[in-house]
């Protein structure tokens, strides 16, 4: 990357806290709440469902909830089973769904990097069953939602 002229000075600006790469790792600050956003991406959506998937206790999945609840990355949708109180499912907002490159990117990433190529899942096109892939691009590119992308198991994936 290249800086414009009035920023080639280094010494003569920062961002300090305002920097948004930042604010987002303080906001996905610990694995239980990238992992709790993956597993609504996956479709997970009760709080003991997040708690076997997850494999974090019980309170570490509330506190990240409750993380993500307030920063609206989640939102509370009520349900109740016959015979049971009512309780909460954890339902992506907008801004939630809006992490779905940044969460494909990090997968990107240590599939390349971590998983010699041979990850466990991959995702593609659900109509077109072509990889999805996330890419820097300067011109608008046509987004694929959620909803569109299907998660495959990798057949080339071995369990370590």
């Amino acid at each position: 990357m290249n800086f414009e002229e009035r920023l080639h000075d280094r010494d003569a600006w920062s961002v300090g806290d305002g920097c948004s790469a930042g604010r987002v790792l303080d906001l996905l600050s610990t694995k239980t709440v990238f992992l709790v956003v993956r597993e609504c991406f996956y479709g997970t959506t009760r709080f003991e469902d997040f708690v076997e998937r997850i494999g974090a206790s019980a309170p570490a999945v509330s506190r990240a909830l409750k993380q993500l609840k307030a920063a609206q990355i989640v939102a509370p949708v009520p349900y109740r089973e016959p015979g049971s109180r009512a309780r909460d499912e954890y339902r992506l907002t907008e801004a939630g769904e809006d992490l779905l490159p940044v969460f494909l990117s990090l997968m990107q990433w240590g599939d390349k990097y971590l998983q010699d190529d041979r990850p466990p899942l991959t995702f593609v096109e659900a109509g077109t069953g072509r990889p999805v892939r996330v890419g820097v691009t300067a011109d608008p590119a046509p987004e694929t939602a959620s909803d569109d992308i299907e998660i495959r198991l990798n057949p080339a994936w071995r369990r370590g």
